[in-house]
């Protein structure tokens, strides 16, 4: 599932990422809000999904090769993240729902 199907599937707001970006592929799902843990799970074309909003998450995220960042619980990204989110070319989604939430829709699509 492409991340632009999956955006339109769960509902979620797309902050950053243009139309070709969000062609890419998810593959699989990590959840967690420690950077330092993120950075060694995240895995290549997964969805990351957390409640941190700053823009470390940008950095995390283009180590790992994620194909994409979920903000659950409604938090909203400041401006600098999304600036340096679109300079990485990092999608950033963003969603009402909790994190269990979420992961749980993912499971019911097959990642």
């Amino acid at each position: 599932m492409t991340v632009s199907e999956l955006a339109t599937r769960l509902d979620l707001k797309v902050y950053t990422g243009e139309q070709s970006t969000r062609e890419r592929c998810v593959s699989g799902c990590y959840i967690g809000d420690l950077l330092s843990l993120a950075m060694s799970k995240v895995q290549m074309d997964s969805a990351w999904i957390t409640i941190q909003t700053n823009m470390n998450i940008v950095a995390v995220s283009s180590l790992a090769d994620g194909a994409c960042i979920i903000i659950a619980d409604g938090f909203v990204p400041d401006d600098s993240t999304l600036e340096k989110a679109k300079e990485q070319e990092v999608i950033i989604l963003g969603s009402e729902l909790s994190a269990y939430d979420i992961a749980k829709k993912l499971a019911e699509l097959g990642i």
